[in-house]
């Protein structure tokens, strides 16, 4: 019969506790955050001035809609589509390319979208983004 002290099934713990490391670590994270957000580095200048006068900026950016009734919108202002090729190509003539956002509604006619999308390339004008819900 042999001497036993303690129980049979005590085992030793095999397992590291990482609840201290996780803490410490998102400690870390909000410090160096927050001390991220603070500096700014800048550099002060004193810019000179001129007489120059500021050019309007080119759109950024040429919103389009068509309806379901193959109505087509520009900016929110109803054009035909030859007033649209006309601007398009006035935009693409200015040296700009904005981006076109193109919003069709569901129950509309895919030949007036088609013919849209024609119209823009015609006007080598190639960022065009699909609008929807």
């Amino acid at each position: 019969m042999a001497f036993q002290l303690g129980d049979e099934d005590s085992q030793q713990m095999s397992e590291i506790n990482l609840i201290p490391l996780i803490d410490i670590m998102l400690v870390l994270m909000i410090i160096f955050l927050v001390t991220a957000t603070v500096l700014n580095p800048s550099v002060p200048l004193d810019l000179p001035k001129t007489s120059a006068s500021v050019q309007e900026a080119p759109p950024e950016s040429v919103d389009i809609s068509i309806d379901k009734d193959a109505k087509v919108f520009l900016d929110g202002k109803p054009v035909t589509l030859d007033e649209l090729r006309q601007h398009l190509k006035t935009i693409s003539a200015a040296g700009g390319d904005p981006a076109i956002q193109l919003q069709a509604d569901k129950e509309g006619k895919y030949d007036t979208v088609a013919q849209v999308l024609a119209i823009t390339s015609e006007a080598n004008l190639s960022k065009i983004a699909f609008v929807t819900e």
